[in-house]
């Protein structure tokens, strides 16, 4: 005889597993299907070298991007050194708004994976407008995200509370003392030891 015992429960699926593979499946359908009616119309060697040049565009793109992204971190480098040797607080440097390095990356990674859906895809990433309007899209995502993560009562609202009190985010130690308002003064206690962290 069993002993009533509840099955285990498991986690729920996300939907992004459960429509991802289905959603490349489709993606990978759409490529090969397109590459061979666009071969078809205008022959294969011109599809061949539409994905030659993409592949040859994206890496440039690439290339470009990790070169802002690495002038943009030597560039804060260089201003929190200054600002340590100067005893000022650092500033936040950059924070991307103007040139969305990931996005730029991104889009040559779409050019150079074959196929035109995914050459199409990069080649909007590469324009400006749309890279900022897709940065400040995720930015807002992730902070909803973030905002939700924190549930009131949890470890990291009690940290977020902390900073917004405190904008440095110094902790201060230290003890609690209540003074009874009728009594005036502590009331005789043994005293108690420091706290340590």
């Amino acid at each position: 005889m069993t002993t009533g015992a509840p099955p285990p429960t498991t986690p729920k699926r996300s939907r992004a597993r459960t429509f991802l593979p289905l959603a490349l499946a489709v993606w990978l359908v759409l490529e090969i299907w397109l590459l061979t009616v666009v071969a078809g119309a205008v022959g294969g060697l011109t599809v061949f070298l539409l994905l030659v040049g993409g592949a040859v565009l994206g890496a440039v793109v690439i290339k470009k991007a990790g070169r802002r992204a690495f002038a943009n971190l030597s560039e804060t480098f260089k201003e929190a050194q200054a600002a340590a040797q100067s005893g000022l607080a650092p500033t936040a440097g950059r924070n991307g708004s103007d040139d969305r390095n990931g996005f730029l990356m991104l889009g040559g990674l779409l050019l150079m994976i074959p196929g035109l859906i995914s050459d199409v895809a990069g080649l909007l990433l590469l324009v400006p407008p749309i890279r900022s309007a897709l940065g400040r899209y995720a930015e807002k995502a992730m902070k909803r995200r973030m905002m939700a993560a924190a549930a009131p009562g949890s470890l990291q609202d009690a940290f977020q509370q902390a900073r917004i009190h405190r904008p440095d985010g110094k902790v201060v130690q230290g003890e609690v003392i209540r003074e009874d308002a009728s009594q005036g003064a502590r009331p005789t206690q043994e005293p108690r030891p420091p706290i340590t962290p």
